[in-house]
């Protein structure tokens, strides 16, 4: 069997013989620069730049492909820059596949795409290593502070826009690190962690105050918070993981889909992680079974793989056209030696004192249900037995409840318990307090917390300069 290793692991692999991280580092430094400007320069330049449109944050992309190509990576990257403050960390994770690549006009002629995300990543990280990116600037003191709640993609954004506005910023976050799921959600083989920690040290060199392993509701409540500030935000994503009932649910060895990953980003910091010490979130010469379908579940099989797991199955209850995870990560996963069953859905996990296996039924995909999907239905005695030591539980996630958690019973939320705004202001019930990111549109991609830290910056704006002029008026 092949193998590949990988930050000191190694792994089943179809595709390549015995090379080191730092090989494939010293091949892509050689290889990138040609690359970027041979992918760049098959861009059309079309009438109507289909790849901008369904990008999120519209980021001018045949532009700054056109400067790549001609060579002028500097100004491609302070083109990227203008519409996004995290173009690497999207160039990594963006599933470009569904957004820009797969809009592009010679991905519809079928000659394959201009590697858009390859391309961006490029830029920015040679904007980092040439020295390109500069400090964050803030703007002239307003003599108004902002509290961000979670250190998330939106809220790192948002934190950014309005410290150059000239606000004074503090970041509240659970965790003992900023980044959110950038940090302990993404496996590093995805989305190193440097990358996400050299954005960090920038907001803080820029003045911008993090209060980590803060918990709001435990340390100061949401009117705690909001005594202390001119303007709260609520960018805290959503965490609650998506459970399911079946017998043998709560056996040892059947775990959370984020419990599982964290623990293996902490283990990368060089964290004392004792649970994966012991073995409970280590998948090394362990048969796992992943249950779900979606791009946290295609996370949890490639991270089992690089543990050193004796097998590794996705079980899913719809067909491949139907999965909600990137195609792109599927047939990652496949040549990386996982199997997938599809049309399979779990029924119990055997097992008495710790989980042996994952009895399961069969599927079939039948009318569609109200978001114009098949909905699965179970194949009558289809019964079959998965052996399993570690079972990952991946089926999503909902959002926390908030007024519980922040000690605020009268912050409104909606009937999914995602928090309540008005999508003309992005103020939630409460005044002065916003919410941007997942907690409002339920659990999404990065580049839509991007987004829409991006846009919740202008309403604030409004806002405080509105609550001066009033307080002076008032005067």
């Amino acid at each position: 069997m092949l193998k590949f290793v990988d930050q000191g692991q190694s792994y089943p692999s179809k595709r390549a013989p015995e090379l080191r991280a730092e090989d494939f580092q010293e091949i892509a430094d050689k290889y990138a620069p040609n690359a970027a400007a041979e992918q760049s320069a098959r861009c059309s330049q079309c009438g109507v730049p289909y790849c901008s449109v369904h990008c999120p944050l519209h980021n001018h992309i045949p532009d700054w492909l056109k400067l790549t190509a001609e060579g002028r990576l500097r100004e491609a990257y302070e083109m990227s820059n203008l519409t996004s403050t995290m173009p690497e960390i999207c160039g990594r994770i963006c599933p470009q596949d569904r957004l820009c690549e797969g809009n592009c006009v010679i991905e519809f002629s079928g000659h394959g795409a201009v590697t858009i995300g390859a391309v961006e990543k490029y830029i920015t990280d040679t904007a980092w290593e040439e020295g390109w990116v500069e400090p964050l600037q803030p703007g002239a003191p307003r003599g108004q502070s902002v509290g961000i709640i979670g250190a998330g993609p939106a809220g790192l954004t948002a934190a950014e826009y309005l410290r150059v506005a000239g606000y004074d910023v503090h970041i509240y976050d659970r965790h003992d690190r900023a980044g959110g799921l950038l940090t302990y959600g993404i496996p590093g083989f995805k989305l190193e962690k440097h990358v996400i920690m050299r954005r960090v040290q920038r907001l803080k060199d820029g003045g911008i105050i993090f209060h980590e392993n803060f918990e709001v509701g435990k340390d100061a409540t949401l009117g705690d918070l909001q005594d202390r500030h001119d303007a709260l935000l609520v960018a805290t994503g959503v965490y609650q993981a998506r459970d399911i009932k079946m017998p043998g649910v709560g056996a040892p060895g059947v775990e959370e889909a984020l419990d599982f990953l964290i623990a293996s980003n902490r283990k990368s910091f060089g964290d004392d992680v004792p649970d994966f010490d012991n073995g409970r979130y280590n998948a090394k010469g362990k048969n796992v079974v992943v249950i779900g379908g979606g791009d946290t579940a295609m996370d949890c099989v490639r991270t089992s793989v690089r543990q050193g797991a004796r097998s590794v199955k996705c079980l899913y209850r719809r067909d491949r056209a139907n999965m909600p995870g990137s195609p792109n990560e599927v047939r990652n996963a496949e040549e990386e030696g996982v199997e997938f069953v599809w049309l399979s859905a779990p029924k119990a996990v055997e097992g008495t004192s710790h989980a042996t296996a994952v009895k399961a039924h069969k599927m079939r995909l039948g009318a569609p249900d109200a978001s114009g999907r098949r909905s699965p239905e179970v194949q009558p005695d289809s019964e079959f037995t998965i052996e399993a030591d570690l079972v990952i539980k991946a089926l999503g996630f909902d959002a926390e409840k908030l007024p519980t958690l922040f000690d605020c019973p009268d912050l409104s939320v909606t009937r999914w318990g995602t928090l309540r705004v008005d999508h003309k202001s992005m103020m939630t019930n409460l005044n002065g307090v916003f919410a941007a990111g997942d907690i409002v549109r339920g659990a999404s991609l990065v580049v839509w917390g991007i987004r829409d830290g991006r846009d919740v910056t202008e309403h604030m704006h409004r806002y405080l300069r509105a609550k001066k002029l009033a307080a002076k008026a008032a005067a």
